[in-house]
């Protein structure tokens, strides 16, 4: 027999509430023993309702959903404790499906920890292989949608996440098209967080493109070796303020000594293994892309050290020439590892920084730390837009000053902030 699309559903919630009926039938016969499954059905005036029924009903349900990578907590420069992952959501029908309400859920209270609505999930909704967001899944779509939940304590952080869908799903029939259903249950990864130093020492440093809701960093998805990996998760682009609040001074900003940052050294968080250290590749001229960059020079003269724990921290764009390490070598905390400058993949002079849970630049996976001690000394309230604007036109950077400076410890240098090391 074949079904049309309004009759495929129509025959669906029949199916389900036969299903239903017969569970009920078989839990009154036995009492206690049926389970039940994060995925069923009920259906009510208008709407679909994927809620808890027993493992015995099966419901076909609008978007798959699957989180790849748990999340695991850190402290942020904020107070607050972060998480930080990622739903890879599937549209498994021929018509276009919206996410209306997203919620986070401590799978084993129920309780709601996190809301997004429509807006927001389609801020952070990016189609496989894109970079830009989108307010819909069209039909056949697989999608990412990039979460970031917070909480007062520590001790709030559920052991369990699962993620609450209410849709608009066109293929179903009218009057049927709104569903809720449950997706992506996940544990939460408890492991220790690397504590490491400061990258860099000296004052005025701008965490630009810092976690945790950053695109260019936090949602750089990428399909390496056929698997999706995130290296860059709470990565960082380190730039340096000078005492006008500009990120370079004078008029010529193709110069690279202009730029605050250039020359600047870059340190050794912690006591490791240089495991690859990469010299010799050209400056690229600050305010410009560069173009045909290949992978393999994307990072520019960089440093990956172990600092064990499977923890690697990751330095790129270093001047050509003033990488001081070699592979192999043993290097301790505070060590200079290179200058900071414009190689690789850089528009301007900076230190890009991040940890990730694997040796290789792109086939790893983002792992959150937190550094001993610094100060934040200021805000970027006006965002990434208002930076990257000050950045290119050489305008003094209108920040929100902390004063007296917020001295931070055992935390991540969130995006935005001004922040000294100690």
């Amino acid at each position: 027999m074949k079904l049309t699309r309004g009759l495929f559903f129509l025959f669906t919630v029949a199916l389900l509430l036969a299903l239903a009926g017969c569970s009920d039938r078989e839990q009154a016969q036995n009492k206690g023993t049926s389970a039940t499954t994060q995925t069923t059905a009920t259906t009510g005036m208008g709407e679909v309702h994927l809620q808890e029924l027993p493992e015995e009903v099966q419901a076909l349900t609008p978007i798959v959903g699957e989180v790849l990578y748990a999340p695991i907590p850190f402290a942020g420069s904020d107070g607050h404790v972060h998480l930080v992952y990622e739903l890879e959501a599937t549209n498994f029908t021929d018509g276009k499906t919206t996410i209306e309400k997203l919620q986070v859920l401590d799978a084993d209270s129920r309780d709601v920890v996190a809301t997004l609505d429509a807006k927001e999930v389609a801020s952070r909704l990016q189609p496989a292989g894109l970079r830009e967001a989108v307010d819909t899944l069209a039909p056949s779509m697989t999608a990412t949608i990039f979460l970031h939940v917070t909480f007062d304590e520590a001790n709030q952080v559920p052991d369990r996440l699962v993620q609450r869908l209410s849709l608009k799903a066109t293929a179903a029939p009218p009057g049927q098209q709104k569903i809720t259903e449950t997706v992506g249950p996940t544990e939460v990864d408890r492991r220790d967080v690397a504590e490491v130093g400061p990258p860099l020492r000296g004052s005025n440093y701008l965490a630009a493109d810092s976690c945790c809701d950053a695109t260019r960093h936090t949602r750089a998805a990428l399909s390496i070796n056929g698997q999706i990996w995130l290296a860059q998760r709470y990565a960082v682009d380190y730039e340096q303020l000078n005492a006008d609040n500009r990120v370079y001074s004078g008029k010529k900003k193709k110069k690279l000594d202009s730029y605050t940052i250039f020359g600047q050294e870059a340190l050794a968080v912690a006591d490791g293994t240089v495991v690859k250290a990469v010299d010799g590749l050209p400056e690229q001229v600050p305010g410009v892309f560069p173009k045909n960059i290949s992978p393999a020079e994307a990072d520019g003269n960089s440093v990956i050290l172990d600092i064990g724990g499977g923890n690697y921290a990751l330095y790129a764009h270093f001047q050509p020439g003033s990488v001081r390490v070699k592979e192999g070598e043993r290097v301790k905390r505070g060590e200079v590892l290179g200058l900071v400058g414009n190689s690789g993949n850089s528009l301007a002079p900076h230190l890009h920084f991040h940890m990730m849970g694997g040796p290789r630049s792109f086939a790893s996976n983002g792992v959150p730390y937190e550094v001993e001690s610094f100060s934040v000394t200021g805000r970027n309230t006006a965002g990434t837009a208002a930076f990257d604007k000050a950045e290119a036109e050489g305008t003094p950077l209108e920040l929100d000053a902390v004063d007296p400076a917020k001295r931070v410890t055992d935390a991540m240098p969130l995006d935005q902030i001004v922040v000294s090391f100690h």
